[in-house]
């Protein structure tokens, strides 16, 4: 084990090192272009042998990395904001053939109006292309969990691609102490990959044909189903990571001091630190306040809340995101989760367009899910620290 001080783009590009991907393609945008630039040089110090490929557009980035995926290759690469907007169309392909491609996404705004910092509008709306999609707090985690991501992905049981997602600026840009493991470590940990199937110009064969009304709906189930099953295969790599290197991250979940707690609030990204520290403050003034890290947003964890949920007197959940009609996105899924349970559930957004989430603004958080607890009337959507006075 390596104890360096890193930005949580540079901890990325050493898990990607360890992993020895195979093949990179990349455009740059901000603010993932630590991660490729950090690979180019490990690549062009000969310390990594990968062929890092730039392209013309994030578009045909997706389209490289579903290529060499399908030709069998270990891949990575990354992107954020507009660049994960233009590779839409082509991210799509890569879970309907079964395509084990790893890529980070360093959550950026979309526009308009252009911003350069953290919001995770960009990668909510493609939880629904078939992706894994898990959320990260800190450098450690954004490391650990490309390694885990490659394993999960290339399992026989997935055959998924895993986006990871990392707040930008707060993390892709903030240096900490990460450690980075030995590269032994992790081949005995991240095999080398070997694909049930591959294309070989000695054997040709077609993949992503037309596809009929008779087979078309049970490809979508099975996909469906694999993203189910995948949950099984988290749990298990994040207890192996954690036997091998040890520190697990939770899985689907984690949580903090809901033991005890009659309200808690779902974050996930970096404001679960933040909330951490009102759980901290609150628990010191006798308060029985819990939090619970939502790690995974594709497969999303709908039995594992419920049973983390039971006994609570209210829930809050926090959304960096919007829908653009009333709730934002985690909300929805939670409260689709929690339907029937007679929990109380409210949501709070902020910190659209890296607008900042203040220790006051956590605490306000909880002083509303702690008054929903004792029977008080809230509101049930509330937006935090927006310049002057909600209506």
């Amino acid at each position: 084990m390596v104890m360096k001080v890193l930005s949580a783009d540079h901890a990325v590009a050493w898990a990607v090192r360890r992993a020895k991907a195979e093949v990179i393609p990349a455009f740059p945008i901000t603010p993932q272009t630590l991660i490729m630039e950090l690979l180019a040089e490990f690549i062009a110090d000969g310390e990594m042998d990968a062929d890092l490929i730039t392209a013309e557009s994030e578009h045909s980035v997706m389209s490289i990395a579903v290529g060499a995926s399908a030709g069998g290759v270990r891949t990575f690469t990354a992107t954020a904001s507009q660049g994960l907007a233009l590779m839409h169309e082509m991210l799509y392909a890569a879970p309907q053939n079964r395509l084990p491609v790893v890529m980070v996404n360093v959550n950026r705004s979309l526009g308009a109006a252009a911003g350069i910092w953290v919001e995770h509008n960009d990668s909510m709306p493609e939880r629904e292309s078939g992706w894994l999609q898990v959320y990260v707090e800190d450098g450690q985690e954004a490391l650990d969990m490309v390694l885990q991501a490659y394993r999960i992905a290339e399992d026989e049981r997935v055959l998924l691609p895993i986006m990871v997602c990392l707040d930008g600026f707060i993390l892709s840009h903030t240096v900490e102490r990460v450690e980075v493991p030995e590269q032994e470590d992790v081949d005995a940990f991240l095999p080398r990959f070997k694909p049930a199937f591959a294309l070989d110009p000695e054997d040709p064969s077609t993949i992503n044909a037309i596809v009929p009304p008779e087979y078309a709906m049970e490809m979508r189930y099975q996909l469906d189903r694999t993203v189910e099953r995948s949950k099984m295969v988290i749990k298990e790599v994040d207890e192996e990571f954690k036997e091998r290197f040890g520190r697990g991250h939770g899985g689907l979940i984690d949580t903090y001091k809901m033991d005890d707690a009659d309200h808690a609030l779902i974050c996930l990204g970096t404001a679960t630190s933040t909330a951490r520290a009102i759980v901290d403050e609150l628990r010191s003034q006798g308060r029985k306040a819990g939090l619970i890290k939502l790690r995974f947003m594709r497969p999303f964890p709908h039995e594992e809340l419920r049973e983390v949920c039971s006994g609570l007197r209210a829930v809050g959940v926090f959304d960096r995101s919007i829908g653009f009609n009333r709730y934002g996105p985690v909300f929805t899924e939670v409260s689709s989760s929690l339907s029937g349970q007679g929990l109380k559930v409210t949501d709070h957004i902020g910190g659209l367009g890296g607008r900042d989430i203040t220790l006051r603004d956590m605490r306000d958080i909880y002083a509303i899910i702690g008054s929903d607890a004792e029977g008080k009337e809230v509101k049930r959507v509330n937006w935090h620290g927006l310049r002057g006075v909600q209506t």
